[in-house]
């Protein structure tokens, strides 16, 4: 059957990053029955569109979905298996921050049927830590990691590089002591200015500089050579596994697989007789009203036009190391690629590095990663 892949977004968190521009919120008080009963009612209700799949995995993020009571958590991975077939190497990661109160939790978390946790931990430098707005020290994280590798037979952390005033030296020793502390995966992403956030007025008012692109590029090739050099390699721009290990439940959204989005916020893809974007209500309070009086808290239900199919899975299958299969790409739309296209600019950023062309698939450099948002927009245009 068609595979499926389950997001479960939980929107709390203890405090909002000034980075942050997810779907994230800090209360006062969660009444948490009202909410388990709200994810697992709209859980069912999408379900109902969503027929003849089995699950391959499910994902809890946020928001910091270790808060989450490990029951709530336990009780929508039992509802999924009454709803669909899973496979039997289901994957189910719970995103987590690496404070010692959350690292308490994970046995309970496995016990509820998590087998994988991804934590934040952003850095392994207490004044950068603090800078970034994270509760944790460093020494803290790396026993949430520990505790995570004596919990999981699968975990991953998260990095934040390319901060202000970072240098080659200085991220060269923190990721190598990351990579002490790492197994089969990592993920580590450039700092990036959103909208909407703190850093974003800061950054927009002097506050602090990044790296210029000359320096984003170097870091970034170094990121890609020590990771390489200890059996890590690059499966997304951002993404580092040892083969086996990459996260199933992202590449379920990079080659274009059907998802579901449950709780506030939440995105979905869903394939009928057509390709259907599915998107639910950001603010909790309006989400929790609407589940209670509908059974969902969708506020978009459409068709996808052709058109913006193809380029999402061109912009999603182009993240990816291994680039988008001419042959999987023309089942998944009964489109030739090649077609759509030109020879001429497939060849033109071939020559300029940019991108590996064969008679199998289209591939993204590693030159090509770091401009991939542009070489991507040359090409759909």
């Amino acid at each position: 059957m068609t595979p499926l892949a389950v997001y479960i977004h939980w929107p709390f968190c203890k405090s909002k990053c000034p980075y942050c521009d997810f779907n994230s919120h800090v209360r006062d008080s969660v009444e948490q029955e009202r909410w388990r009963e709200a994810l697992l009612k709209e859980l069912e209700t999408i379900a109902a569109h969503a027929p003849n799949r089995t699950v391959t995995s499910i994902f809890f993020g946020g928001g910091t979905p270790s808060l989450m009571p490990t029951k709530t958590a336990e009780a929508l991975i039992e509802r999924v298996h009454q709803l669909w077939p899973v496979a039997d190497n289901i994957e189910i990661t719970l995103e987590a921050n690496p404070t010692s109160v959350e690292a308490d939790t994970f046995k309970d978390f496995k016990s509820a049927g998590v087998n994988r946790v991804s934590l934040g931990v952003q850095s392994l430098i207490d004044s950068e830590l603090k800078f970034l707005g994270r509760e944790h020290k460093a020494a803290e994280a790396l026993k949430a990691v520990e505790s995570a590798r004596n919990s999981f037979d699968r975990y991953s952390f998260d990095l934040i590089y390319a901060r202000s005033g970072q240098t080659l030296e200085t991220w060269q020793k923190e990721l190598s002591q990351a990579l002490t502390h790492a197994d089969g995966h990592l993920s580590l992403y450039q700092l990036t200015i959103e909208e909407n956030t703190a850093f974003h007025h800061a950054y927009k008012n002097g506050g602090f500089t990044l790296p210029d692109e000359a320096q984003s590029e170097a870091l970034y090739r170094l990121t890609e050579e020590l990771l390489a050099a200890h059996g890590l390699f690059a499966y997304e721009v951002s993404n580092y596994a040892r083969v086996g290990q990459e996260s199933r439940h992202n590449l379920s959204y990079w080659k274009g697989d059907d998802y579901i989005g449950i709780g506030p916020g939440a995105h979905g893809r869903i394939t009928t007789d057509r390709r259907i974007a599915t998107q639910t209500l950001k603010s909790p309070e309006r989400w929790l009203e609407q589940v209670e009086q509908q059974g969902h808290g969708l506020e978009i239900w459409q068709s996808i036009e052709r058109e913006q199919e193809i380029e999402e899975r061109v912009m999603m299958g182009l993240r990816l190391a291994r680039g988008i299969h001419y042959e999987e790409f023309e089942k998944q739309t009964s489109i030739n690629l090649r077609e759509y296209i030109s020879d001429a600019k497939r060849k033109f950023y071939a020559e300029k590095g940019l991108l590996t062309d064969d008679a199998n698939r289209l591939q993204p450099t590693l030159s090509g990663r770091l401009v991939l948002n542009k070489l991507t927009a040359e090409l759909l245009s």
